[in-house]
């Protein structure tokens, strides 16, 4: 991937991760999953007929007032980014879809997919509550690190609970959380030039006290 070398088709990828052996039966245990992420993506393909990039537009990106998110699909498509990431790596290598948008975007779309009436409740709910993994992890600014449908979760973070997801791939790192017990919750997205996720989401963290 940090070669810039042709991405594997997903039924390569499959196949060298044993995609057909189980870790554990259903429901007896959790492994963060992007095999998963994919077979999700093909779903959604598959229910609307549309590619992921045209679903997406229309079902979310344009009901929540971010239309200027996209998916990109060639490195060519990364000179756009802030810092140009077109001789890292293809972003086909991203399975599940690699999205090109601002922090101002990132925070936005997360804040109105959790607080507005795109989902239903029972989704949001599901989304929110955590899978508990255990406690703080090495460089990390959580305490209690957990996982809901699709998101990261700390429900004792030094904000308060929190709920959103920290993305990184050669020379960039992308966060984007939800404090929903500050008064008034707040949504922020910070994006950098490094590998250093704490650094990033440390940066997240810092918003809500510098906007206040």
């Amino acid at each position: 991937m940090a070669r810039r070398a042709e991405p594997w088709s997903a039924d390569e990828l499959l196949r060298r991760v044993s995609a057909d052996t189980l870790l554990f039966s259903p429901g007896h245990g959790w492994a963060y999953s992007n095999v998963g992420y994919l077979f999700v993506r093909c779903l959604i393909e598959e229910a609307t007929g549309e590619e992921m990039d045209a679903a997406l537009r229309r079902l979310v990106f344009g009901p929540l007032g971010v239309p200027g998110v996209r998916l990109a699909r060639a490195p060519s498509d990364l000179t756009v980014t802030a810092w140009g990431n077109e001789a890292g790596y293809h972003p086909g290598w991203v399975y599940h879809g690699l999205l090109i948008g601002t922090p101002a975007e990132a925070a936005l779309f997360l804040d109105r997919l959790l607080s507005g009436p795109l989902l239903p409740a029972v989704l949001r709910d599901a989304m929110e509550t955590p899978y508990p993994l255990g406690g703080p992890i090495p460089g990390r600014p959580w305490r209690t690190a957990g996982y809901g449908l699709g998101l990261m979760v700390d429900v004792t973070s030094p904000r308060g609970r929190c709920s959103g997801h920290t993305g990184q791939g050669p020379g960039s790192t992308a966060a984007a959380y939800r404090f929903a017990d500050l008064a008034p919750p707040c949504t922020a997205a910070a994006f950098a030039p490094v590998e250093d996720q704490g650094l990033v989401e440390r940066a997240v963290l810092a918003l809500p006290e510098a906007m206040s």
